[in-house]
């Protein structure tokens, strides 16, 4: 695992003291050793690692990663630029086609919203290869949810965009009057006519952003 160095780490770091990321620590790096996990290793962290925690002002919280070969690389919705778009971010993108007019682009790399301060986390970080929430339960939660209480506690405005049930449930967390917290369905194709069109994220989180004196995000991902 490449180490985060940045701002994130002090307030994580007792994180990294407690018993259960040992346990997780050990358990990631037999994994690891033993069988195809993804994302890479040294992408496990990249989420913190792009957005540094003084620069987040947008928090898309997503489940487990992608758990086919190529897609993940530490970024939720997101995968590599070679890699064909997956359902949910293909129905991400036409609900950002729908309520901005960005033109849907010809791949799914997201880390140009990562590095505007779109903080792009999945609840758990780690998945054996074509298991889904394979890793679920190891610990990881507890530790994204250390991650989204030091969110919740920063002093300034911020936008929480939970979509599904279980993002939405770290609703529970957040209670800083500051942040804007938004909930829709999951945009994956099971569940994204449900709500999820027409709920125009990108939008209302641009609008708060301008409201509260900050700059909004250029959601437009380019063609490659």
């Amino acid at each position: 695992m490449a180490m985060i160095q940045n701002d994130w780490l002090e307030p994580l770091a007792p994180e990294f003291r407690k018993p259960y990321y040992k346990e997780l620590f050990q358990f990631v790096k037999e994994e690891y050793a033993t069988r195809k996990v993804f994302p890479p290793a040294e992408d496990i962290f990249n989420a913190f690692h792009l957005t540094p925690l003084h620069e987040v002002k947008v928090v898309i919280l997503g489940q487990d990663p992608y758990h086919n070969n190529g897609q993940a690389h530490g970024l939720c919705f997101s995968v590599k630029p070679e890699v064909e778009v997956p359902p949910s971010l293909v129905n991400i993108y036409q609900e950002l086609h729908d309520d901005l007019g960005c033109y849907i682009p010809n791949n799914g790399y997201l880390t140009k919203w990562a590095r505007q301060g779109v903080l792009m986390l999945n609840t758990v970080l780690t998945v054996r290869a074509h298991q889904a929430n394979s890793h679920r339960g190891k610990g990881w939660e507890e530790f994204t949810d250390a991650a989204i209480r030091i969110l919740n506690e920063q002093d300034r405005p911020m936008v929480f965009i939970l979509w599904g049930s279980p993002a939405q449930k770290k609703a529970a967390m957040l209670h800083n009057p500051k942040h804007l917290i938004l909930k829709a369905p999951h945009p994956s194709p099971l569940s994204a006519f449900r709500g999820f069109f027409g709920s125009r994220p990108f939008s209302q989180t641009n609008d708060f952003l301008v409201k509260n004196g900050l700059e909004p995000i250029d959601w437009q991902i380019e063609n490659v």
